[in-house]
């Protein structure tokens, strides 16, 4: 059992982390997995995306996710956000077309139109 303040200790080491982590960013992508999204492989198209980013050590892209973003008809999606850029809605994602997304707009920053479902400022 972790006293109180060894709890403390770990709970500011981690906001540290974060602070370090969200102030070194340059894209965020966010991984809708609602209950649809997760039906239609978000899980699959989650690993790939972070195994993509470790792969080519891009410490400055943080994955992470969120829930039902209501376009339950184009799960699994993915959005792309870059500081003053719009952001880049993609549907249909498979864990390859993940992959591109990695490879061409996170690295390249050429938008994969084929798969684009919205974009918004």
């Amino acid at each position: 059992m972790k006293t109180l303040e060894e709890l403390r200790k770990i709970r500011e080491k981690a906001q540290q982390d974060m602070k370090l982590r969200e102030s070194n960013t340059r894209v965020k992508v966010v991984v809708g997995m609602g209950t649809s999204g997760i039906a239609m492989g978000a899980r699959d198209v989650m690993k790939a995306i972070l195994d993509e980013v470790s792969k080519r050590g891009l410490a400055d892209v943080v994955v992470t996710q969120t829930g039902e973003k209501g376009l339950s008809s184009m799960e699994p999606v993915v959005d792309v956000i870059e500081e003053g850029k719009p952001v880049v809605t993609y549907g249909n994602m498979t864990p390859d077309k993940a992959r591109r997304i990695v490879a061409e707009h996170i690295v390249n920053g050429r938008i994969v139109n084929d798969y684009v479902v919205a974009a918004q400022r």
